[in-house]
C-alpha cells in the first residue's frame, strides 16, 4: 500500500513562496513548467494535432493557459485564446506577452461564436477560488458544464475545474443558479506537486475526471512536515517520487507470514443483538474472521444464540445477558478487538456501552451503537473508531453537521478534525469520498466515487467488522481504520457489479494476497 501527501491551498503557496523566495526559480519560470506539464498531458492523451480553445483568466491560472496555447501551437496545433485582461507588470501578463497570436475577449458570446475544436483547455479559475464566478466567466462555465455533454469528453482543467474549490471540493455556485446542477466536468485535470483535498472531497472526483499531478520542481521547498493529510490508495496519476510508502502494508506482510497460534493473531468480539437481528453483527465478525483475526466470538443475547448457528463454524459464540456478563468476558487480556454497534439494539448498546468503555480495550462503534453513545456520551478508550455515516454523524455531532451542510462552510477535513478532538476518538465519516481524522490532528481521505454497488445493505456492518479485525492484530487506531477502508474498497471491485455485503469478507483473501504489491 502507498499514500500519498494532499496539501491544503495555503500550504501550495506557502510552497512556491519559498522557491521564489530562494532565487532558484522564479514566478514565470514556474508558470512556464506548469504550462508545458498541462500541454504534454494534452499531446499523450491527443497525439495527433488539431484544434485547441484555451480559456485564460486573469491570475496565475490563465497565464499557464498562455503558455499551454504556445506549446501546443509549436506542436502543430491550431490555437485560439479567449483571455481576460492581466495585470500589468503580472507573470501572467509576461505569459500573455508570449503568446504572438490574437486574443478575443472571454465571453460567452465569444466561445459559441467560434469553431468548434477538439479540445477545450480550462485556465480560467484555479487555486484559492473562495466566491462562485460571476459575469461572463459564469456564462462560459455554465455553457460548457450544460450543453449537453458536448464539452466534456474534450475539457482540459488547469489546477481544477473552474468554479471547484480546492480546500472544500465544493463547486461553487451550485445551488445558487450560478452553475448548473451537475457542475463543469472535465475529462482530465492537470494540477502540480501534489493533490489538493477539493480534488478528492465532494464534487471533486465527479468533476475532475482523470486527475494528473505534474512535478513542476518545487520538491527542495516543501514547507510541509510528516503529512497529516494523506490520500488511501489514490486511483490517480502522479510521480513516483510523491508516493510514499505505507508502513500499513509492511505490517500486514510481517503478520501474515511466519508462526504463531490464533490468540498471537488478535482475538476479537463482536456484539450482537436480540432475536431476528443478528444478520448485521454475522457480517462484522465474519469480516473480522476474514482480515486475518485469530478468534473471532460473537455474542448475542441467550435467546438469539441458536440463530448464529449456520457457518462459518471457525466463528465462535457466546451469549452475553448483561454488562455483568460482558465485563466477565473482557476480562480475558487477550480480546483486543470490540465491535459494538451492528444489529445490537440501541436499548442494548446503551446498557453495555459502559462495561466496554471501562475495559479500555480498541474498540469500534458503529450503527446502533454510535446513537446510544449520541444520547448517553462517555469517556471512551484510547484506542476508538466510530463510523458514523451522515445521519449518524449528526445525531452524534449535531453542530459539527451543521457545519458540514452549510455550503461555503468549514471543508470536511476540518470538521472531521474537530470530531475528533472532541470525542478524543478516531472519526471515520463513511461516504463515496470517506474521510478518517483523528484527535491528534492526523487524517487521511479515501476518494473512490466509482464504486455505485457498493452501496449496499451491510457494507457499513462489514467495514466495523474489518476495523475490529484489524485492532485484534494490534494495528493502531487510525491505521487500522485507513486499511480497513482502502481493503474494504478494494473487495469491491474486486468482486464487481452485483455486490451483496456477503460477497465482501469473502473477496478479502484475494484482496490480501496481493496488498503487499499495492
Amino acid at each position: 500500500m502507498q499514500d500519498t501527501e494532499i496539501i491544503t491551498c495555503a500550504q501550495m503557496r506557502a510552497i512556491e513562496s519559498a522557491a521564489m523566495g530562494s532565487g532558484a526559480v522564479t514566478g514565470l519560470e514556474l508558470m512556464m513548467r506548469a504550462g508545458r506539464a498541462v500541454a504534454g498531458q494534452i499531446r499523450l492523451r491527443w497525439p495527433r494535432p488539431g484544434r485547441a480553445t484555451v480559456l485564460c483568466g486573469q491570475g496565475n491560472n490563465g497565464g499557464d493557459g498562455y503558455v499551454i496555447a504556445v506549446a501546443l501551437s509549436d506542436a502543430g496545433w491550431d490555437v485560439r485564446v479567449l483571455g481576460d485582461p492581466t495585470r500589468t507588470g503580472s507573470d501572467a501578463a509576461a505569459a500573455r506577452a508570449a503568446w504572438d497570436g490574437p486574443v478575443l475577449p472571454l465571453t460567452y458570446a465569444n466561445l459559441r461564436a467560434g469553431p468548434s475544436s477538439d479540445i477545450y483547455v480550462d485556465a480560467i479559475l484555479g487555486t484559492g477560488l473562495t466566491r462562485p464566478p460571476e459575469g461572463e466567466v459564469a456564462a462560459v462555465l455554465r455553457h460548457l458544464g450544460g450543453d449537453a455533454g458536448f464539452y466534456r469528453p474534450r475539457l482540459v482543467a488547469v489546477d481544477a475545474p473552474s468554479g471547484l474549490c480546492l480546500d472544500s471540493g465544493q463547486v461553487l455556485g451550485v445551488g445558487r443558479g450560478i452553475l448548473p446542477p451537475d457542475a463543469l466536468r472535465v475529462a482530465i485535470t492537470v494540477t502540480f506537486d501534489s493533490p489538493r483535498p477539493g480534488h478528492l472531497l465532494e464534487h471533486g472526483p465527479t468533476v475532475c475526471g482523470k486527475l494528473v499531478v505534474a512535478d513542476i520542481g518545487l520538491e527542495p521547498f516543501r514547507t510541509t512536515q510528516a503529512a497529516t493529510l494523506t490520500a488511501l490508495w489514490p486511483r490517480f496519476q502522479i510521480p513516483d517520487r510523491r508516493l510514499r510508502a505505507s508502513a500499513n502494508g509492511d505490517w500486514l506482510r510481517k503478520k501474515n507470514v511466519g508462526a504463531g497460534h490464533k490468540y498471537s493473531h488478535g482475538s476479537a468480539l463482536v456484539i450482537a443483538g436480540g432475536p431476528g437481528t443478528g444478520g448485521a453483527a454475522r457480517l462484522a465478525a465474519r469480516a473480522a474472521l476474514r482480515v486475518g483475526a485469530g478468534l473471532v466470538t460473537l455474542g448475542p443475547t441467550p435467546d438469539a444464540l441458536a440463530e448464529h448457528a449456520l457457518p462459518p463454524d471457525a466463528l465462535m459464540r457466546r451469549p452475553i445477558v448483561d454488562a455483568d456478563a460482558l465485563t466477565e468476558m473482557l476480562s480475558d487480556q487477550r480480546l483486543r478487538g470490540l465491535c459494538i454497534g451492528p444489529g445490537c439494539g440501541v436499548p442494548r448498546a446503551k446498557a453495555l456501552l459502559p462495561a466496554a468503555c471501562a475495559a479500555d480495550r480498541p474498540m469500534v462503534l458503529d450503527a446502533d451503537a454510535l446513537t446510544a453513545f449520541a444520547e448517553a456520551p462517555l469517556p471512551l478508550p484510547k484506542d476508538c473508531v466510530l463510523t458514523p455515516h451522515q445521519g449518524e454523524f449528526a445525531r452524534v455531532f449535531p453542530d459539527l453537521a451543521k457545519e458540514l451542510s452549510r455550503l461555503g462552510g468549514p471543508d470536511k477535513v476540518s470538521v472531521l478534525r474537530l470530531a475528533a478532538q472532541r470525542s478524543k476518538a478516531i472519526v471515520l465519516l463513511k461516504g463515496p469520498d470517506t474521510v478518517i481524522a483523528g484527535p491528534e490532528g492526523q487524517a487521511a481521505i479515501h476518494s473512490d466515487a466509482n464504486i455505485p454497488w457498493l452501496a449496499t445493505a451491510g457494507a457499513g456492518d462489514v467495514l466495523a467488522g474489518m476495523i475490529a479485525g484489524l485492532l485484534a492484530r494490534g494495528l493502531p487506531a487510525f491505521n487500522a481504520a485507513c486499511v480497513a477502508v482502502s481493503l474494504h474498497a478494494a473487495a469491491a471491485r474486486h468482486h464487481g457489479s452485483g455486490l451483496i455485503a456477503d460477497d465482501l469478507p469473502d473477496a478479502l483473501p484475494a484482496v490480501l494476497r496481493d496488498w503487499p504489491d499495492r
